[in-house]
């Protein structure tokens, strides 16, 4: 067993987004990623196979997608994709995610 606190270990950072990697396997890989706001994570893709879930623990934002699209992202909203499909996220407030990669990259 593992146990991780986000609140303690992940930090925030002024010069951009701050990751921690919470744990990474064979199976999967989960991150936490916290952002100012303003700050973003922008669109991209992967060329694999998998998906990705990222969820709101805190604050709020949009999801960011292909071609301009966006979606809401408030405290507790989670988004599921393919990794290869466009993705991204926009911090409208402090925001912290958990982002859970299958299989990891």
């Amino acid at each position: 067993m593992k146990q991780v606190n986000l609140f303690a270990e992940g930090k925030f950072s002024d010069k951009g987004m701050a990751k921690l990697l919470v744990h990474d396997s064979p199976y999967f890989k989960i991150l936490n990623f916290n952002f100012q706001p303003g700050q973003e994570l922008p669109v991209h893709a992967h060329d694999i196979e998998g998906q990705v879930s990222i969820a709101v623990l805190a604050g709020e934002g949009e999801f960011l997608g292909k071609d301009g699209a966006s979606l809401p992202a408030p405290t507790g909203a989670v988004l599921v994709c393919d990794i290869a499909e466009p993705h991204g996220f926009r911090a409208k407030t402090a925001a912290r995610l958990l982002v859970t990669i299958a299989p990891p990259i």
